[in-house]
């Protein structure tokens, strides 16, 4: 086969798979937004597209996104505005309506998605009867980054096993479905205009009443911050209750998918401690001459 046929053949291939677009919402995230998008720009298979929709920022996210536009033309950054309402759920919905791609990526502004993040993506939806797919995360702030993300794989599969594979939870910072799946539960899934949800849960609880295949891909990983861990203990609990919350507004009673509470609750305070020792590490000049 001479090389004229093999690139041929690449390019054939790289035709026949799905159209991949990248949704962040964004609200306020000067600090992250920039390593976000350059995660998403270098990839081994190119996002069809890359979409930040600003939700009435008061910082510079909006203006960074525009830098980033003109300092990396050839890739596809579109910067979109949700300014009729505040909150995670009208700007997630903003943004997968006005995505294009076969495939919906959804991730957090925070998140560092790994350079084969796409090429994962579109692995994930070779089987056809997967609608939707997520996989694990590594917390690229916190120390022994990928003893973290075996712990993070680990636990998501106990999860599977602890729903007797009834529910498969997708996770915001780390999550593709397709269009046609999200054009079937878009009109469906909760507004939660008091803000008490986890809306990747409900986006998945939606999915489920139409059984909707969701997949998890081991392979399919992305970097998030840990500054959750910031929260106060009275800010944390009501994050990590928004499960319950969730579960009732859905009329989920199964006693094993509270699994995912016990296990924040039990890992704040280590962890917590933990993600400051190293902030205090990191922030310290390195030493010359053994002084």
């Amino acid at each position: 086969m001479s090389a004229d046929q093999s690139s041929e053949d690449a390019l054939n291939d790289a035709a026949d798979q799905p159209r991949v677009s990248i949704v962040i919402p964004a609200y306020n995230e000067e600090s992250v937004i920039r390593q976000c998008l350059i995660a998403a720009i270098y990839q081994s298979v190119p996002a069809h597209e890359i979409i930040v929709v600003d939700n009435l920022s008061k910082d510079r996210t909006a203006d960074i996104v525009r830098q980033m536009q003109l300092e990396y033309p050839e890739s596809p950054i579109i910067l979109l505005s949700q300014d009729k309402e505040q909150g995670l759920i009208p700007t997630r919905n903003f943004g997968l309506d006005n995505a294009t791609g076969d495939i919906l990526g959804r991730i957090d502004a925070d998140s560092v998605v790994e350079p084969d993040w796409v090429e994962q993506v579109q692995r994930a939806f070779d089987d056809p009867s997967v609608q939707a797919a997520t996989g694990p995360v590594v917390y690229y702030d916190m120390p022994m980054r990928r003893f973290g993300l075996k712990a993070d794989d680990k636990m998501r599969q106990l999860m599977l096993k602890l729903a007797k594979h009834q529910y498969h939870f997708l996770f915001g910072s780390n999550m593709a479905l397709r269009s046609s799946a999200w054009q079937i539960i878009r009109s469906e899934t909760c507004r939660d205009e008091k803000d008490e949800m986890h809306e990747d849960i409900d986006l998945s609880l939606h999915l489920a009443d139409h059984e909707l295949k969701i997949n998890y891909c081991p392979q399919m990983v992305s970097g998030m911050s840990a500054r959750r861990l910031e929260d106060s203990p009275r800010d944390y609990r009501y994050y990590v209750t928004r499960f319950d919350r969730t579960y009732k507004a859905h009329n989920v009673k199964k006693m094993a998918l509270k699994a995912p509470m016990v296990v924040f609750f039990s890992v704040y305070f280590p962890a917590k401690l933990l993600r400051a020792i190293h902030t205090v590490n990191t922030a310290q000049p390195a030493r010359r001459g053994g002084q």
